[in-house]
């Protein structure tokens, strides 16, 4: 068998699946798809037939060793669509799931992002899904709102109780958290409020400068209840030694983000005894000052975002081939068509999405995530 990538698109159900493949000779094998509707002019719920069937096709092409861990749906009316997928997920296999307002920027009304793993034993766990194998446990959890009080209340509500749901498995916020994604509706407004309540919370658990802290996706996103201000997605692994961890921060292009009063990691590198996963924040166009760089100038914004995501990798010993999957955040639907065809040019063989989401700044037109996967021979260490 070979190692490494290989990388295929689909087309089933009038559904677009894009597909990386991450393999090994021995070990689990990994899979990220996304999922496009090509009958963009077709109601909702002819779409989200669409998205189900290419889904279970999905699945099914598979085989019952390949089992999903976390699957996102990007809406474009969540107030209006989130109660018949609701009522269409209660047949489905148990995953992780995330629902957000992030509209795909290709006129579709729904998109799905899924990660699937083979050879994994998954129990559930509310809100979510333990995946584990090797003696370590992969925590993944979607959908954490609280419907109460203000946009710093619900955050700090919402991290009190995944620190509680780690802790009754073992594990600590500090120790054993990888990523996390706030979804924040009318970000403009709400975001200095989970800024605030995170920090707070975050200094009471011991992640300060001196420390480190957990790299995250704070970012427009909304809910079908108008009064969850914050929804929060998390992945935590337990069961990781010492070392294994090692965060990013390419310092010849950005800048620690508490200096501009955020608590986020610019990215982590996880190693396991045979490959590396890397997951990097969401990166916009900033210098290693904090300046936004190119202001008003999207095509100068994707060119530094790309020189900071280069960088950010490259100290991961990465580069542009190990890219699984990634999600790319527009402020502005004018600028879709040029995005478009910028990384159509560049990242065509990358499972990826396009959504309109604003980003945490205003001056930022565009920011991106990703995760890659890369072979990696670390004998100190189990393999994933």
């Amino acid at each position: 068998m070979s190692m490494g990538f290989s990388n295929n698109i689909l087309f089933y159900s009038d559904v677009r699946i894009e597909i990386s493949h991450f393999q090994r000779t021995a070990g689990i094998d990994e899979y990220h798809a996304m999922l496009h509707v090509n009958a963009r002019e077709a109601s909702f719920e002819k779409q989200l037939s669409d998205i189900r069937a290419a889904y279970f096709y999905l699945l099914a092409s598979h085989g019952p060793q390949v089992r999903p861990v976390f699957r996102r749906y990007f809406l474009s009316d969540a107030a209006n669509q989130f109660a018949l997928l609701q009522q269409k997920e209660q047949s489905y296999p148990p995953c992780a799931t995330s629902i957000v307002q992030q509209s795909p920027m290709d006129g579709s009304k729904i998109a799905l992002w899924v990660y699937l793993q083979s050879d994994m034993e998954i129990r559930p766990c509310p809100k979510g899904i333990i995946a584990e194998h090797n003696g370590l446990r992969h925590l993944w959890q979607g959908n954490l709102t609280f419907p109460e009080d203000q946009a710093d209340r619900q955050t700090e509500v919402l991290l009190e109780g995944y620190t509680k749901q780690l802790a009754d498995e073992g594990g600590k916020l500090e120790e054993d958290c990888i990523r996390t994604w706030f979804f924040v509706q009318n970000v403009d407004v709400n975001y200095d409020g989970v800024v605030t309540a995170r920090r707070d919370f975050f200094e009471r658990h011991n992640l300060t400068p001196q420390t480190h802290y957990i790299t995250s996706t704070g970012i427009e996103g909304r809910q079908a209840d108008p009064n969850r201000l914050v929804a929060l997605d998390t992945y935590a692994v337990l069961g990781l030694r010492p070392g294994q961890q090692q965060f990013l921060y390419a310092p010849s292009h950005l800048n620690p983000t508490y200096e501009y009063g955020v608590t986020f990691e610019r990215g982590v590198s996880i190693r396991y005894g045979d490959r590396r996963h890397i997951f990097l924040s969401g990166t916009a166009s900033i210098d290693n000052r904090g300046e936004i760089v190119a202001p008003g100038d999207i095509r100068g914004q994707i060119a530094r975002m790309w020189e900071n995501v280069d960088a950010l990798l490259q100290e991961a010993e990465a580069g542009e081939e190990d890219l699984a999957q990634m999600i790319v955040y527009l402020r502005d639907t004018g600028d879709y068509p040029i995005v478009k065809a910028l990384f159509e040019e560049r990242f065509a063989r990358v499972p990826g999405i396009i959504v309109l989401a604003p980003v945490c700044r205003p001056g930022w037109l565009i920011e991106m995530e990703c995760i890659a996967i890369r072979e990696d021979h670390n004998p100190e260490f189990a393999p994933l």
